[in-house]
């Protein structure tokens, strides 16, 4: 299951109840204090992370009764195993909202010193006396419904309340059916409970403010995980060494009370060592981490004790989902850039975009800076702010919301820029970036798309906040511009008409459609072998990101057949390709496998009219 939306009421500043949606790369941006950090502590306490525990000061001082934290689920099993004798669909047990989804909500009473939680499904359930409260009810109490209500039971397996519960709404359709609350942790609605929480994700939260040591926890506990793998891989050589030392000290002992004995015969007549049984070899050991040439991490600077640690998280929330054998994983990071150079900044921003494109991967940020969150794609933005009535707004990325955020944060464009270059999506800019660097080995003159100040981009297919930023104040200074879009496999090409427009303007600008199908179409098969581990084989007109989505699939254990997973889950996963694509793969980019791949140097003359427009 992957979250798809977080609600709060009652919690710390968020006192009328919030909706934030989520997506795969989910970034909170606001000012300091407005309530960013709260929403990742309330997903952690909701998945019982450990990292941050209710408390009574959590409820919200502006008359707020009670706490609720809720999360919506999409990506639903198909089935579930309710009790011993059947296997059920949620919607089929009418636990799912208005849109198909599990929503699920957690309840604090906070009046007292420990609060007590209630968990409840927000449902369109059947309601009524006899149907509403089913999930309820104990097998016994299902079983006097059907009598009482002369329903069939002939082919019903009557041990079962999932059978019994689907022959009772059968029995009075048409149900009238309502949102309600359906309690979870009352009488046999824990079941369903304890079913649903082995498909939750593990929650992992790394926190900005910790003193980033390698004792810190994240550390330590992936270096205690391999001591204690290590151990029980060697048990059969400890116990020898147990049992050496036991004897050992057997003997000493005996040669002890002998000359006891010597001594005084009353003092003892036996002295037996007594060793505990539960002897913990793991706490013997104990690590301190050191760098380059012996240098202790400790000593190193901020900034870079903070990327180790926060590797280290990253490796241990993988080590919980492996030990949970959860489906998948939400990483939550408060404030990436702390003591980050903007180019460690950047780096952090494309470690976290590749880790959110993986199939059962979540990543959640938090960040105040404009820098790092215009770099972000602009959907995966959202924008935290307290209005004029003191409430908090979250609101997802748009044109207006994009707007405000750089208006209020101070985002400014870079006013050097002298040419304007227009790709159809993020991934295409990287791909473009990746050629830069590569093309720049055979001719120094060309632009290096990395850092030239002269050259700004605009992303007509998806932004970031901060190609919306360049694109929307430099609209109107009449730079020239350069245009590179996707031929596809439309007649006439979707963009044919745009191309035609721009090179008819006479103001300098310059556009072109690729010959292959898609800039995907351009990398060389090695480099996505070796960079996503399958091989393909396409031609100039086939689509390159499906077809990789497709081996990926199907080189996945236990997947089921490609024909059978739906055209939009297919999306998805084409589009997860394309983003490793345009980055993973790009990136294992040669001189001489650019030649193969684009003999005809098309990818070369699209950088040397940058550079000769951003030169002028």
């Amino acid at each position: 299951m992957k979250l798809k939306a977080i609600i709060l009421e009652g919690f710390r500043a968020y006192k009328d109840k919030v909706h934030i949606g989520v997506g795969d790369l989910t970034a909170l941006i606001g000012k300091n204090d407005v309530g960013k950090s709260s929403i990742l502590d309330a997903l952690s306490i909701f998945f019982e992370s450990g990292e941050v525990k209710i408390d009574p000061l959590d409820l919200c001082v502006h008359g707020a009764t009670a706490v609720r934290i809720g999360a919506i689920f999409a990506d639903l099993p198909a089935e579930v195993v309710l009790d011993a004798t059947a296997t059920t669909a949620l919607a089929d047990e009418h636990l799912l909202n208005a849109h198909g989804d599990l929503e699920i909500h957690k309840v604090f009473d906070c009046s007292k010193k420990t609060p007590k939680e209630q968990v409840v499904a927000v449902a369109i359930h059947p309601v009524g006396d006899v149907v509403g409260e089913l999930l309820l009810k104990k097998n016994a109490d299902l079983k006097k419904i059907a009598r009482d209500g002369g329903i069939d039971t002939t082919n019903v397996n009557v041990s079962s309340n999932v059978q019994l519960r689907r022959a009772i709404w059968r029995h009075c359709n048409p149900l009238e059916r309502k949102e309600v609350e359906i309690p979870l942790d009352k009488e046999d609605a824990k079941k369903i409970w304890d079913a649903l929480r082995p498909y939750l994700p593990v929650y992992a939260l790394f926190k900005s403010d910790r003193p980033s040591q390698d004792a810190d926890p994240e550390v330590q506990d992936p270096l205690k995980f391999a001591v204690a793998e290590a151990i029980k891989t060697l048990e059969p050589e400890l116990r020898k060494v147990e049992e050496a030392v036991t004897k050992q000290a057997q003997d000493v002992a005996a040669r002890t009370l002998a000359k006891l004995k010597e001594m005084d015969p009353t003092l003892a007549n036996e002295l037996v060592p007594d060793f505990k049984t539960d002897r913990k070899w793991d706490s013997i050991f104990k690590f301190a981490l050191t760098c380059d040439k012996g240098v202790p991490l400790n000593k190193r600077g901020s900034g870079v004790r903070r990327l180790v640690l926060l590797n280290f998280f990253r490796a241990e929330a993988e080590r919980r989902q492996q030990e949970k054998s959860a489906p998948g994983v939400i990483y939550a990071i408060e404030e990436p850039e702390t003591s980050q150079h903007p180019s460690n900044q950047r780096l952090i921003v494309e470690a976290f975009t590749d880790l959110a494109s993986g199939e059962n991967t979540q990543v959640l940020l938090t960040t105040h800076v404009p820098g790092l969150a215009g770099l972000l794609p602009a959907e995966s933005l959202r924008y935290v702010r307290k209005v004029s009535d003191g409430k908090i707004d979250v609101a997802p990325g748009s044109d207006a919301v994009l707007e405000k955020i750089s208006r209020d944060l101070g985002i400014l464009p870079d006013r050097r820029a002298r040419v304007l270059v227009y790709v159809e999506g993020s991934n295409d800019l990287v791909f473009l970036q990746h050629m830069s660097r590569i093309l720049r080995g055979k001719d120094s003159a060309l632009v290096d798309l990395d850092v030239s100040p002269h050259v700004a981009y605009v992303v007509a297919g998806g932004s970031s906040l901060l190609h919306w930023v360049q694109a929307h104040y430099l609209k109107n200074t009449g730079l020239p511009e350069v245009h590179i879009y996707d031929r596809d496999t439309e007649t006439p090409p979707k963009y044919q008409g745009a191309v035609n427009e721009v090179n008819a303007r006479g103001d300098g600008s310059w556009a072109t459609l690729t010959t292959k199908r898609e800039i995907e179409n351009y990398l060389h098969p090695h480099c996505i072998a070796e960079a996503l581990g399958v091989t393909v084989t396409s031609g100039p007109q086939d689509d390159v990101p499906m077809l990789v989505a497709k081996a990926i699939h199907e080189a996945a254990a236990a997947s089921k057949p490609w024909d059978q997973v739906d055209e939009k889950r297919k999306g998805e996963k084409a589009s997860r390709a394309k983003k490793r694509l345009c980055d993973g793969a790009a990136a294992k980019m040669t001189l001489e496998r650019l030649a193969q791949s684009d003999p005809n140097g098309e990818i070369e003359q699209w950088l040397k009219k940058i550079t000769e427009l951003a030169a002028s």
